[in-house]
């Protein structure tokens, strides 16, 4: 497992995204609401920020009003509230890099619960710039090997102008620039391939191995992080066995 999208994608297999819902949802109409504000108004056609967090909403089956509500209240037409985008960047058990993004309404708490948290999982809140170099923006799709053939994704996704291909124990993955990344998900979508994920993200550039008692720490910091409710995106270049990941 390596990396914030293999984690996610865990993730979504166990089903634990469904577990927490509410949550989700509540960070979604967060991104929905500061896109609508930051990325250029309430339409998605000349939106590319709010075009893609209208999709993550619906791909997390959020009903129509909620979406059009949290639109509202970044244009304005609603009352809300305003919230600060941040980074923060750590390390986790056994030095793995660790790279949050944060949406929040009280700078100063957001940031000492993220200390807390790494203090107590095994690790420690880092400067600015000390592992966001290790990561690069990246679109990504997860695809279970057992719905195609390589050679058939290949085809679709780099004619659609995807950068690469690969592939890990059960999945293939489809990487492609930030830019390309609607493209390559409505070809695959119009092929019917079913993916188990689908995102921007950031992808660490190489990995640190983890095993026993530092894999099991990191795997409780991710999560705690995840569950935090100022923290939007948590990524990490941890590579943990997947059945590890699987057993929490």
């Amino acid at each position: 497992m390596s990396g914030h999208s293999k984690w996610s994608t865990i993730r979504h297999k166990k089903g634990a995204a469904d577990a927490k819902r509410g949550k989700i949802f509540t960070k979604l109409i967060k991104e929905l609401t500061v896109a609508a504000r930051m990325g250029g108004g309430g339409d998605p056609a000349s939106n590319p920020r709010l075009r893609s967090a209208i999709a993550a909403a619906k791909a997390e089956n959020m009903p129509k009003d909620n979406i059009e509500r949290a639109i509202k209240k970044g244009t304005g037409e609603l009352e809300g509230v305003n919230y600060e985008e941040n980074t923060y960047e750590g390390y986790g058990p056994g030095g793995a890099a660790i790279l949050l993004e944060s949406l929040t309404d009280n700078k100063n708490r957001a940031v000492a619960d993220i200390r807390h948290i790494f203090n107590k999982n095994g690790g420690n809140l880092g400067e600015n710039g000390c592992v966001a170099w290790m990561f690069d923006k990246k679109g990504y799709l997860a695809i279970e090997k057992s719905v195609i053939d390589e050679d058939s994704l290949m085809e679709t996704a780099l004619e659609a102008g995807a950068e690469d291909v690969r592939e890990d124990e059960s999945n293939f993955e489809v990487i492609a620039a930030p830019e390309d990344f609607e493209a390559v998900k409505t070809a695959i979508e119009a092929a019917a391939i079913p993916t188990i994920t689908a995102e921007v993200t950031m992808l660490p550039q190489n990995t640190t191995n983890l095993q026993g008692k530092e894999a099991e720490q990191m795997i409780r910091l991710m999560e705690a992080l995840e569950d935090c409710d100022d923290v939007q995106k948590v990524y990490t270049n941890a590579d943990i066995p997947e059945e590890l990941v699987e057993a929490q």
